[in-house]
């Protein structure tokens, strides 16, 4: 929501099969386009100038990697021109 353009809607889902579930948040990022490829790295932000106005430290999705990845999931991001769509993927509990 901090890089979406203000009133933009942010579309969340989630989809349960046999193998585990995902959950899906996506939503337009207007003209600032994130770095797909660091966003996951320990104190990466994604502001160029690393600017404390717009807060934050950079941990938030280090954390939840880490935290997805010890429970067996898988966490990423796809971005393109019309926004990006965070996903994270967990198994089904054996």
């Amino acid at each position: 929501m901090k890089y979406a353009p203000e009133g933009t809607p942010i579309r969340i889902s989630a989809l349960s099969n046999i193998s585990g579930v995902e959950v899906v948040v996506a939503n337009a990022t207007g003209a600032h386009q994130p770095d797909p490829d660091r966003l996951f790295e320990r104190f990466y932000r994604a502001d160029g100038g690393r600017s404390r106005e717009a807060g934050g430290t950079g941990l938030g999705l280090a954390i939840v990697k880490h935290l997805v990845q010890a429970q067996g999931g898988q966490v990423g991001v796809e971005s393109g021109r019309g926004g990006s769509r965070f996903w994270v993927r967990l198994p089904v509990a054996t």
